[in-house]
């Protein structure tokens, strides 16, 4: 979520205590989505109404590396014009787990809900400010040669300094083992006003307006572009700014047995995207943080404007055919309009659009009797090319290169199937789900030279992925204070066609997918009585590949989790008082969490690729929450 054009982590949108809903769509997603590159699945969250009662309630949670987070939520209740409001402030800060340096997140929510005769009007304002200092990127070699505990030299300025003039210590031999720091800032702004008007009793009419503001700053203390009159190293930054605005509207009708759904999303996006250098002029002593935004450059190597204009529709049918027999069907399409200006830089000026007029999609739910339900879908699903100087963007190009391609390039599509069957019993849920996805235009954006240098793109469809594979849940009520949930995913998920990075061709025809294991495994064992509750979570995730060649894996591994609590009386005018402990990677399993960090790349048969991160050692988390 470091790069985003157009959007922004659900993180950064809404606190976890403020959800009120997730849904998730199967398989072939949901056609009313605002969104342009979804290719699969639609998990949609809702935030939580305020409450008809006035009330509080307070977190805090303290726990390893200096973890601390406060909650704070306070509800009007139903005031006398029907009024309900909800303001709430949360403030997070921890140390990483190794390294030094903080990550902090401040963050606002508000709702109100105002009935107005039938019509419902609700607004939602979001305000989030986010600071996490960078673990630095390692390589399967610099994992034996270091440690898994290695990460950058701050707050040993020196050390950074002398290893940017080329005088490393211990076992470091490049200028990429480690930088003087890195951080990642963000600040969203988002809100929207939205109006539930029914029309009669079989016509409902719902519009959301929204806007959304985002700066960013990604940042890195690079060695190989030296501060003027200065230190050997200064900091290079990614900026990000946001600026959409966009109306979301849509129409159902009930006739009969159908329910008609449609609706039309616009979206006015302005992103401004930099690349930037700052200096410190001090060879003894750093003269800026990391936690806060670089302001006054002393160079500004690109900066481009990219104008984005979206314009989707669906319409869609929900038939109950009988008792037992529901269909879905119905289609969408988008028309999203790029454009790029140049304000500083090398040129990158034009126009490219995404044209997709009609994706359909099509389901069905069938109740064999009241324990059993069999579902399927399909869909096709189109990704718009995006407008960004950097990732799968045609933009990511030079001016030459993007004129090349842009008359031949074409958007990543999808088409999904999906089979399932549903069951529950009184003590016994689960789902089986068989699928098949054939993913066509698959873009790739081929890398050129070291991340840190940041050289642009190459950008070009390589051909085709197909996935095939296998999804079951189960859910046992043992008794009515023991549960055990278990599932697992057999997942086989290949590249169709050979492609060519520069004059090399690459042979991934049939090797597996990037980042994507054949198997994930989850148990959970849960007890849960009036006062006292506990889980047990294990999860198994298998090999993973970082390679297109399929030469850098990652071997699987396994992860405990544990957590157990206790529910106070209500007493005086607490209504509810819980303690919770919990307990991450119970075992202290070393194991490497992330691939991709750094990018993916052919081959890497040295194991020199600095694309992995480690996963956390165990931690300690106690938390207590009050309602009043």
């Amino acid at each position: 979520s470091y790069a985003n054009h157009n959007g922004l982590h659900i993180s950064r949108a809404i606190m976890s205590e403020n959800v009120g809903r997730v849904s998730l769509s199967q398989g072939t997603g949901a056609l009313g989505t605002a969104s342009t590159s979804n290719l699969g699945g639609t998990l949609q969250f809702t935030s939580a109404d305020p409450d008809d009662v006035m009330g509080a309630s307070i977190n805090g949670t303290m726990g390893s590396d200096g973890a601390q987070r406060g909650f704070l939520r306070f509800d009007s209740g139903a005031l006398e014009s029907g009024t309900r409001m909800f303001l709430s402030y949360a403030d997070q800060q921890t140390d990483k787990w190794k390294g030094d340096g903080a990550q902090e997140h401040q963050y606002i929510n508000f709702k109100i809900v105002q009935p107005l005769g039938d019509v419902r009007v609700t607004g939602f304002y979001s305000r989030s400010d986010r600071a996490e200092t960078d673990y630095q990127d390692m390589s399967r070699e610099m994992i034996r040669r270091l440690g898994r505990d290695w990460d950058n030299y701050s707050p040993d300025y020196a050390r950074a300094i002398a290893a940017a003039q080329g005088n490393f210590t211990g076992n470091v031999n490049s200028l990429d083992d480690a930088y003087w720091n890195a951080a990642g800032l963000r600040e969203d702004d988002l809100a929207y006003v939205a109006l539930d008007v029914p029309v009669g009793e079989t016509i409902e009419w719902k519009t959301t307006a929204y806007f959304h503001q985002n700066e960013g700053q990604g940042l890195w203390g690079t060695p190989y572009v030296p501060t003027p009159d200065g230190a050997p190293l200064s900091i290079r930054t990614t900026e990000y700014d946001i600026d959409r605005r966009g109306i979301i509207s849509s129409v159902t009708f009930e006739v009969g047995a159908h329910s008609i759904n449609a609706g039309i999303w616009y979206e006015d996006n302005e992103f401004n995207q930099a690349r930037r250098f700052y200096g410190e002029p001090s060879l003894t002593a750093p003269t800026r943080s990391f936690s806060r935004f670089q302001r006054d450059p002393f160079f500004t190597q690109w900066e481009y404007e990219f104008t984005t204009e979206t314009v989707q529709f669906h319409l869609q049918d929900a038939w109950q055919v009988n008792d037992d027999l529901r269909l879905e069907f119905g289609f969408k399409s988008m028309v999203v309009d790029v454009e790029a200006d140049t304000i500083t830089g090398a040129v990158k000026t034009g126009k490219i659009k995404t044209d997709e007029k009609f994706l359909p999609q099509i389901g069905f739910v069938y109740s064999l009797n009241d324990s059993n339900e069999i579902f399927g879908d399909v869909a096709r699903n189109a990704r718009a090319l995006i407008g960004s100087a950097t990732g799968t963007s045609p933009f990511s190009a030079s001016q030459s290169a993007f004129e090349e391609i842009r008359g031949q390039i074409e958007p990543e599509t999808s088409t999904s199937w999906e089979l399932g069957w549903r069951f529950h019993t009184d003590n016994l849920e689960g789902v089986v789900t068989a699928y098949l996805v054939d993913f066509e235009d698959r873009l790739l954006a081929i890398q050129q030279g070291s991340a840190i240098i940041g050289n642009f793109n190459a950008l070009a469809n390589v051909g085709s992925v197909r996935s095939t594979g296998i999804e079951a849940g189960i859910n046992w009520q043992i008794n009515g204070w023991l549960s055990w949930f278990n599932s697992s995913s057999y997942n086989r998920s290949t590249f169709e066609d050979d492609f060519i990075s520069g004059d090399t061709p690459v042979p991934v025809s049939g090797k597996t997918t990037l980042d994507s294991p054949e198997w994930l495994l989850n148990s959970e064992l849960g007890v849960d009585t009036d006062r006292l509750f506990a889980k047990v979570h294990v999860k198994y995730t298998g090999e993973r590949y970082y390679t297109y060649l399929n030469q850098g894996g990652v071997g699987g591994y396994t992860l405990v989790n544990l957590n157990a609590g206790y529910r106070f009386p209500a007493f005086g005018f607490m209504k509810e008082l819980v303690a919770q402990l919990d307990v991450t990677n119970l075992t202290d399993r070393d194991y490497i969490s992330t691939i991709g960090s750094g990018g993916f790349l052919n081959a890497d048969p040295s194991g020199t690729a600095q694309t992995v991160l480690p996963g956390s050692p165990r931690q300690y988390f106690f938390s207590v929450k009050g309602v009043f």
